[in-house]
């Protein structure tokens, strides 16, 4: 099982975010996120946003630090990108 994130650049309420990915499926991605304790809005589309402050315990508990640049390439690899405006958005856990 491997997860990848990206550096917390992102910028939204007052924070900086990181995407957590799965190159494998949602369910892969799913198991990672409920066992670190992050909350199912936090999902969108095909990512969970993690706040800057979670960042190093993330890649503490095993995920693989990339670039947003290899996140977007490693889901359109695994057939798993989902763009905006198609899918569901937060708090939806569906594969």
């Amino acid at each position: 099982m491997t997860i990848y994130i990206d550096p917390p650049t992102w910028p939204g309420h007052g924070r900086l975010w990181s995407h957590l990915v799965s190159d494998v499926s949602y369910d892969e991605l799913h198991t990672f996120a409920a066992r670190l304790g992050v909350p199912g809005r936090a999902f969108e589309r095909d990512h969970y946003d993690i706040p800057g402050e979670r960042y190093a315990d993330v890649v503490a508990a095993g995920a693989v630090e990339v670039s947003t640049r290899e996140v977007v390439r490693l889901l359109h690899a695994a057939g798993l990108r989902r763009p905006k405006g198609r899918y569901p958005s937060r708090g939806s856990r569906s594969s």
